[in-house]
C-alpha cells in the first residue's frame, strides 16, 4: 500500500554518521538523545494550518515579543513508537495522544489541529527516523514530544492569533536498568497541583512549572517523586507530578482517581484499565484520601499502589513520607498485579502479545 503523507520531506544535509548513532543509542537515557529531523507546522488565522514538512531539527529563531514567552499559551504530548520483535515498527495509540492534544488546545485557547494531521506527523517523523527507534531487546523506543507554541509577536493577554506546532523525536532507553523498582514519594500538603476550573486537565508546561517546587521538596525528603492532593479539602489524592496513580487491594480490586478537570486523562492509565478488566479485575474510579490510604496500607488492605505514564509505563510506590506520617505499602517492593499489568503493556506496546484493541499501528 502506497503512504502519502501531508509533510513534506526537506531531508537534513547533515545527517548523524551511523557510528555516531549508534553509539549515542548505546545508553541514551531519557531525553536526551534527539533525532536528525522534527515535524513542523504553522497556524495563522488567516490561513489556518499551512508549511508542513518534516525538516532539519534546528534552533528555534523567535522574536523576544512571541506570546508563548508572555502569556504561556503551550501545550505538549508524549508518546512512543517500538521495534517490534518482528523487525517492524509500531505507534501506539497516537490517535488518543490526538484527541487530548485537541483538548489541551480547547482549554488554553488555542486552535485545534486536525486528529488525522496529528497522527500523520507523527507517523511521517517515525518514518523517516526508523535508524534511531533502539532494538526490540533494548527496553527502549522512540519518545515522540508533539507541541505547539503561540508565536504571534504582541504583548497584551489575549488568544495569539499565530502558532508553530512540532514533533521532536528522542531514542530513549528502559527507563529502569535491571526491571522496576519500588520508589518511596512525598504527599504534598502544602502544594498543589490544580484547582477545579484551572489546567489540571490539560497537558501544559505551567502545570509541570507549578509541580516543580513540590518536587524539589520530595528530593529533599528523600523521595523520588511527589504525589499531590486536591485543592479544595486538601485530602484526596489526585495524581503525581507527571503520572497517574493506582491502589491495588487485599480483595484483588483496583482504585484509581476519577478523572476531573485537576486530573490529566493518562493514555497509559486508560490502557491499564482495560487491560485490568479484560481479566475481569474489578476496576472503581473513586476519591482516595491520604488517610485511607495510610490505614488501609497499616491494615494490610492496601497490598500494591502504582504509578503509570507513557515514559516509565509502571512505576511502583513502596513508601509515602508525609508530615503527617510516613508508611510502607505491603513489602515495600514492585507488587505482583502491578508488575503483571506492566508486562502485559509492553508486550502490546512491542508487538510480542495480540493487540485486541488495536491500540498499536504498524508503520
Amino acid at each position: 500500500m502506497t503512504y502519502t503523507t501531508a509533510f513534506a520531506l526537506n531531508p537534513t544535509a547533515s545527517p548523524t554518521p551511523d557510528d555516531v548513532r549508534v553509539g549515542r543509542m548505546v545508553d541514551p537515557g531519557f531525553g536526551r538523545v534527539f533525532t536528525d529531523h522534527m515535524a513542523i507546522a504553522q497556524y495563522s488565522s488567516a490561513k489556518g494550518w499551512h508549511d508542513m514538512a518534516i525538516a532539519p531539527r534546528q534552533p528555534l529563531t523567535i522574536d523576544p515579543a512571541s506570546a508563548v514567552l508572555h502569556y504561556a499559551q503551550e501545550i505538549f504530548e508524549g508518546l512512543k513508537a517500538y521495534r517490534l520483535a518482528d523487525g517492524g515498527i509500531g505507534l501506539f495509540r497516537a490517535d488518543a495522544n490526538a484527541r487530548r492534544f485537541q483538548a489541551s488546545a480547547r482549554r488554553l485557547a488555542m486552535p485545534e489541529l486536525p486528529e488525522e494531521l496529528f497522527v500523520d506527523s507523527c507517523r511521517a517523523l517515525v518514518r523517516q527516523e526508523a535508524d534511531w527507534i533502539p532494538g526490540a531487546d533494548s527496553g527502549g523506543a522512540l519518545y515522540l514530544r508533539p507541541f505547539m507554541i503561540a508565536s504571534e509577536v504582541f504583548l497584551g493577554v489575549k488568544p495569539s492569533a499565530e502558532y508553530v506546532y512540532m514533533v521532536l523525536a528522542s531514542s530513549v532507553g528502559a527507563y529502569f536498568k535491571g526491571g522496576p523498582s519500588a520508589v518511596t514519594i512525598w504527599a504534598s500538603e502544602n502544594y498543589t497541583r490544580a484547582a477545579p476550573g484551572g489546567t489540571g486537565a490539560a497537558k501544559c508546561g505551567g502545570n509541570y512549572a507549578a509541580s516543580l517546587a513540590a518536587q524539589a521538596e520530595a528530593i529533599a525528603q528523600g523521595c523520588e517523586q511527589v504525589v499531590f492532593l486536591d485543592a479544595v479539602e486538601r485530602r484526596w489524592i489526585e495524581e503525581l507530578g507527571g503520572m497517574n496513580v493506582f491502589f491495588v487491594f487485599d480483595d484483588g480490586s483496583i482504585a484509581t482517581p476519577p478523572l476531573s478537570d485537576t486530573i490529566l486523562a493518562g493514555i497509559t492509565r486508560d490502557s491499564l484499565i482495560s487491560l485490568a478488566r479484560d481479566r475481569g479485575i474489578t476496576v472503581r474510579e473513586e476519591r482516595y484520601s491520604l488517610d485511607d490510604w495510610r490505614a488501609d496500607a497499616a491494615s494490610g488492605r492496601l497490598i500494591e499502589a502504582f504509578a503509570c505514564g507513557t515514559a516509565a509505563v509502571v512505576t511502583p510506590i513502596g513508601g509515602v513520607k508525609a508530615t503527617s506520617g510516613d508508611f510502607t505499602i505491603g513489602s515495600g517492593g514492585p507488587g505482583q498485579l502491578s508488575m503483571s499489568l506492566r508486562e502485559a503493556l509492553v508486550a502490546i506496546q512491542t508487538g510480542r502479545a495480540p493487540d485486541a484493541h488495536h491500540w498499536l499501528e504498524r508503520l
